[in-house]
């Protein structure tokens, strides 16, 4: 099949020594942020590499965000160089030496509980810490020459940029066929005969419900980022090759667990064990911790107090609530009260309920999640005012990437309110008769 990108180890550490040499020529040193918002390509890679390898922190966004939300986020990394969707433009002539490990990790911007979305800030690591940091990934999920990695997931995530990126540190490949097209992904799989790949349950859903896939080539196919209702897991271990299907539990922050296809089928619905050098606990709250080692703590840019409010010690939560068995194994009882996790994609409802409740027809909105066979969950608003939905859909298109579009508004005349005057959101998909889905 052609017209796929193939990002080889060496041709990478070529381009990343040139991205490297850029970046010291256009005075970019190490501990300074690199702003990047562009399409997964082989030179995103190998920018993203290149300046992490130099201790170069780059802040990989969403080439789809609004004008509006990126210059906010642009604002805030303060970065030393912003290249836009433009990487290519460090791909010059000139070479640098790299160190072989990345000395940081990227910054990624993620929502928090009030939807302002917030820097996770690691700095430069010690050359150690760098080394640990690298070796972990790679041991875990076994990364070598021989892999073939495909991106299902943009690279602006953390999860899907960690594996590309591991990959070719271990000297395998990385296939790039752009965005997901179940389609599309279904030759790729089938002709090019990738061994691994980062997934979310919607595009297991979707690759599953065709009958034109060739999974035989896979040796590790790890999903994460929504939970994967139990009928999906079980048809997708069926599907491919034995011992080949593993999950995680993880967040930008963070990772906390794995889980192999054998602990999961001895303990179905779980999420599997702490990770290597990680322990797992809850509070009184039922809030999970995870103890980590020293290279994978990390700092909110820029906000102290929510930096202190996450950590305990080299504990840290990221305000999940769950379970921790005997054994150790750990399940999830249920995300953060406000969190819709649509696609994989943490959408927030207070950020959604902003943007509709400055439309000059919305009196006030209400946003929550209600399930999805496909997305995990769709994103859902009632509103007061007298804005047409048409209208609000428009106005939310033209202002929220597109994870965090409303899939149905709903006009009320009042939205329910608890004696204390807080909108009962659990209430709303029976107000709305959506409680089935």
């Amino acid at each position: 099949m052609t017209g796929v990108p193939v990002v080889t180890a060496a041709g990478s550490e070529r381009d990343q020594r040139r991205a490297a040499a850029a970046l010291t020529a256009a005075g970019v040193r190490e501990g300074d942020r690199l702003l990047v918002s562009a399409a997964a390509s082989p030179a995103l890679l190998a920018v993203v590499l290149g300046a992490l390898r130099t201790g170069i922190v780059p802040v990989v966004l969403d080439p789809a965000l609004p004008a509006g939300e990126r210059a906010a986020l642009a604002a805030d990394a303060d970065p030393a160089l912003d290249l836009g969707a433009e990487p290519e433009r460090l791909l010059g002539e000139a070479e640098a030496p790299l160190a072989p490990v990345p000395l940081a990790r990227p910054m990624h911007y993620t929502s928090g509980t009030t939807g302002r979305r917030k820097g996770v800030w690691s700095g430069v690591l010690a050359g150690d810490d760098a080394r640990a940091l690298a070796g972990e990934e790679i041991d875990l999920w076994e990364f070598g020459p021989g892999d073939r990695h495909i991106v299902l997931s943009p690279l602006h995530h953390s999860a899907p940029l960690r594996f590309a990126v591991h990959t070719l540190l271990a000297g395998g490949e990385v296939l790039l066929p752009g965005p997901f097209d179940a389609a599309r992904a279904a030759r790729v799989l089938s002709t090019l005969r990738p061994t691994t790949a980062f997934c979310v349950p919607t595009h297991l859903q979707r690759l599953l419900a065709r009958d034109d896939v060739d999974w035989s080539s896979f040796r590790r196919l790890v999903h994460a980022g929504a939970p994967c209702p139990e009928p999906l897991k079980r048809a997708v271990l069926a599907a491919l090759p034995a011992g080949s299907v593993w999950e995680f539990y993880g967040s930008t922050e963070a990772q906390f667990t794995v889980c192999s296809p054998e602990d999961w089928l001895a303990h179905p619905g779980s999420v599997g064990r702490a990770r290597p050098g990680r322990r797992l606990e809850t509070d009184e709250r039922g809030q999970l911790w995870c103890a980590v080692p020293r290279w994978a703590r990390f700092e909110y840019w820029r906000s102290p107090e929510k930096t202190t409010a996450a950590w305990r010690g080299d504990r840290v939560t990221v305000g999940d609530l769950g379970r921790v068995d005997a054994d150790g194994t750990v399940w999830l009882d249920g995300r953060r009260e406000d969190l819709v996790i649509s696609g994989g994609v943490n959408v927030y409802p207070a950020e959604v309920e902003a943007v509709l409740d400055a439309h000059p027809g919305v009196v006030e909105s209400a946003v929550f999640g209600v399930p999805d066979p496909d997305w995990g969950q769709r994103v859902v608003a009632a509103y007061v005012g007298g804005a047409g939905a048409d209208e609000l859909a428009d106005w939310a298109r033209e202002r929220l990437a597109p994870a965090k579009r409303p899939k149905s508004l709903h006009p009320l005349a009042e939205l329910p309110r608890t004696s204390t005057g807080k909108v009962r959101r659990l209430d709303l998909p029976g107000v709305l008769g959506l409680a089935g889905g």
